[in-house]
């Protein structure tokens, strides 16, 4: 039998984001997907090390590289869409639900089960996925404005708000630790 599962995965490529925006670089799901990883595995390490966590930071990355990739079969629904109304929220999770669980019976059988637990980790893990997933997004919204974009400097404000609205320490201290360098160009992080 073929199992489809990584050859939808190799579709993340060709999903782009922030179709509702004038983008001078586009970034598609695979990008996106491994940067959120590389943040949540940073603040995980953050939230064990400064602030006595106990999560679990490889297993969070793994999650946070699959947390998008039913939008291989939804397509990337921009956020004030997803976000209109509760109805319409509620609705589009559905919607994910079934598209993760299509993704998951294109796997071995023996596979299926672990997997499982990737699409549906803890809460903890949860939160920590959100809050790098709005980190990616602020530095999106930087790169943009970086270039120029005025396009992308409101989402930079919303976006900016909603991070601080999360009241999480470990990402306080990467907005303090690591965001400034998104603004300093490549010979002046040198």
């Amino acid at each position: 039998m073929n199992n489809h599962f990584y050859a939808m995965m190799s579709r993340m490529k060709n999903i782009y984001r922030w179709g509702l925006m004038r983008n001078t670089r586009s970034e598609n799901l695979s990008e996106h997907s491994l940067e959120v990883a590389m943040i949540a595995h940073a603040l995980c390490i953050i939230k064990n090390k400064k602030f006595g966590g106990s999560i679990n930071p490889e297993r969070t990355a793994v999650a946070a590289m699959f947390h998008d990739t039913s939008e291989i079969i939804t397509g990337d629904l921009p956020t004030p869409i997803k976000y209109y109304n509760a109805q319409i929220k509620n609705a589009y999770k559905e919607i994910e639900s079934v598209a993760e669980k299509r993704l998951t019976d294109m796997l071995p059988d023996y596979m299926q089960e672990s997997f499982a637990e990737i699409y549906n980790p803890d809460e903890e893990t949860k939160q920590i996925i959100k809050a790098a997933d709005k980190l990616s997004a602020l530095i999106k919204c930087i790169e943009e404005v970086n270039c120029g974009n005025r396009e992308f400097s409101v989402a930079e404000k919303t976006t900016r708000k909603a991070i601080a609205d999360l009241k999480m320490p470990e990402v306080d201290v990467f907005m303090q630790d690591f965001i400034p360098s998104f603004y300093l160009s490549l010979d002046e992080q040198n």
